[in-house]
């Protein structure tokens, strides 16, 4: 009763090889589909953060073109800037 797992599975010293080996391969099955997972969730926040990054980066550009421009060249290249971002994300999207 030592190695009785929780789930109330037969002891270790009382399996088969065979049905260890069957316990095994499941497990490793398991840890895969686990891991590949993980991996994706890791790429998909990857990208939302490099996203982000992106936008961050545009309004930057944004506020430096229209720090270089006359005043009254400003609005037109606030909305120069927001339509390059809007035509941007719809490509990607």
């Amino acid at each position: 009763t030592l190695f009785k797992c929780c789930s109330g599975s037969p002891t270790i010293a009382a399996m088969s090889e065979l049905e260890m080996e069957a316990r095994v391969t499941v497990l490793e099955a398991r840890l895969k589909t686990a891991t590949a997972d993980y991996n994706e969730s890791l790429d998909t926040i990857w990208m939302l953060v490099c996203a982000m990054l992106v936008f961050f980066m545009h309004s930057g550009f944004s506020l430096l073109e229209a720090g270089c421009v006359r005043f009254k060249n400003t609005q037109n290249i606030l909305a120069k800037n927001l339509l390059v971002v809007t035509v941007g994300f719809l490509c990607w999207y």
